[in-house]
């Protein structure tokens, strides 16, 4: 998908409505750090920073489409417990979200915690029931449905947790026909035939290969379960997403149609499917066919990943992305000041230490690549600042830099202890220090902590300034003079 097909499809997406139906639950994120084992068993103590709240599950794929820039309706069964008061204050909290939630006596309200350090999870704990609804609440979600007329697109986000019964498929089944709108599914269980004639059914690699007990790794190996698939349901076409192999489309009396994706840093995978749902019934509602729906949810599913927890993507992030998607993944580290700060948000989020450093780093060498390595190690990631040329010209005079702004910042990209590079163009970086905020400053053991420009402010914010130790020897200016032939 080129860039300009991606803004008309994205300013189509901005007039659509998107009918979101199935479980819904909250996500918990309870963030901490892990410094010891506990005396009382072989379990980690862990010691409690912050905690991330929000929408889960068809929740999650209507915050999805909001952030797309569709207006969500969110129908879904909440329990008769005050956590149910806490899943409407975070529905009313969502833009271009409206819920139509269905309470039901007896029933709790499903939320998942999640417990994680160190950027991974140690513990999740489940509290749900996940009994089929009764008759009284199917009859109730169907009028929630047949009340929203204006949607035109019906997506099913069934998580096994008792919401998407057969009286409920067949309700929006019969509502989308009467509106002549298409219907899609997130699939669960060991058939798909109780969904009916769907529009599109959309697994994942290994919920496919348990309802045709095939095996789905290769394209070819997809084609043959997505044909048996096809013959044993009512559906359409199903596409099937397999992780870093990308997408396969099968459609009926159609040749299976492959999409690649691109190779991508995986951080995180709760919710990926639910993005992916997200963007094929923005795409379609907004008048497209699958194909270019497939290509929108594999550049979204894509960029999600990267993020912790149960995410969304903007459309600004998949402009970005369709543009990064053109970038070697040292050319992606290099990056401007405003996206860093989407990312170092994101790393924070996962409880991540973030590290800085900065530097003209003209001629790398030994000494650099030490430094670099030590510095990395007092951190999770590492940002490095780097001066552009007329800065450091400025700075060291009209004969540097030798090497221009791009190749110092990709030869810095390229190392492995190095996550972003940002240029900055001021005599300093404070301005990017004050934006940025990062955990750890850090600096060459050349300096004195009072030397080191941001380091009042990071020690004001809490953060930590670090001097680490420079190998003897080797610098920038010795390179130069020995190139010159001056000893």
């Amino acid at each position: 998908m080129d860039l300009s097909h991606l803004q008309h499809l994205l300013e189509g997406i901005a007039k659509a409505k998107v009918l979101c139906l199935g479980d819904v639950m909250i996500d918990r994120f309870v963030y901490g750090d892990v410094a010891r084992i506990s005396p009382e068993g072989p379990i980690p103590v862990l010691s409690r920073s912050r905690q991330a709240v929000m929408l889960g599950a068809a929740g999650n794929v209507a915050r999805n489409v909001a952030a797309l820039g569709a207006h969500a309706v969110l129908v879904g069964v909440v329990g008769d417990d005050p956590t149910a008061s806490e899943f409407d204050q975070l529905v009313a909290g969502e833009t271009r979200l409206s819920g139509r939630l269905v309470p039901e006596a007896g029933r709790r309200t499903t939320v998942k915690t999640r417990f994680v350090a160190g950027g991974q999870q140690l513990l999740r704990v489940d509290e749900e029931d996940a009994y089929a609804v009764s008759s009284l609440t199917c009859a109730s979600l169907a009028a929630q449905i047949s009340e929203t007329a204006d949607a035109s697109v019906l997506m099913i986000s069934d998580y096994a947790k008792g919401v998407v019964t057969t009286e409920v498929v067949e309700a929006c089944l019969r509502a989308a026909k009467a509106r002549g709108i298409p219907v899609i599914v997130d699939p669960k269980g060991r058939s798909f035939a109780k969904y009916g004639e769907v529009d599109l059914i959309k697994p994942n690699a290994k919920e496919l290969a348990l309802v045709v007990d095939l095996p789905v790794g290769t394209d070819a190996e997809a084609e043959v379960a997505l044909a048996k698939a096809l013959s044993e349901c009512s559906a359409k076409a199903i596409l099937v997403t397999r992780s870093e192999k990308g997408m396969s489309l099968g459609v009926r009396g159609e040749p299976v149609r492959h999409f690649k994706a691109a190779p991508k840093a995986v951080f995180d995978v709760s919710g990926a499917g639910d993005t992916c749902l997200a963007a094929l019934g923005c795409a379609l509602s907004a008048g497209h066919g699958l194909v270019e729906a497939a290509e929108l949810a594999l550049l979204a599913s894509s960029l999600v990943v990267g993020k912790p927890g149960t995410a969304v993507i903007t459309p600004a992030e998949l402009i970005e992305g369709e543009l990064s998607a053109h970038l070697t993944p040292v050319e992606a580290k290099v990056t401007s000041l405003t996206r860093a700060a989407a990312v170092v948000e994101a790393w924070r989020e996962s409880g991540l230490k973030v590290g800085f450093t900065n530097g003209c780093f003209d001629i790398l060498h030994r000494g650099h690549v030490t430094y670099l390595a030590d510095a990395r190690r007092n951190c999770d990631r590492l940002i490095v600042a780097l001066n552009t040329d007329a800065s450091v010209k400025r700075l060291k005079g009209d004969s540097r830099p030798v090497n221009g702004l791009e190749s110092r910042a990709l030869v810095m990209a390229s190392l492995a202890s190095v996550d972003l590079v940002v240029p900055f163009d001021e005599d300093t970086p404070l301005s990017l220090i004050e934006a940025l905020r990062p955990d750890v400053l850090l600096k060459g053991g050349d300096y004195t902590e009072d030397q080191v420009v941001g380091a009042k402010e990071v020690r004001a914010y809490g953060g930590e300034v670090r001097l680490v130790e420079l190998v003897d020897g080797y610098s920038t200016t010795a390179a130069i003079r020995r190139m010159a032939g001056v000893a």
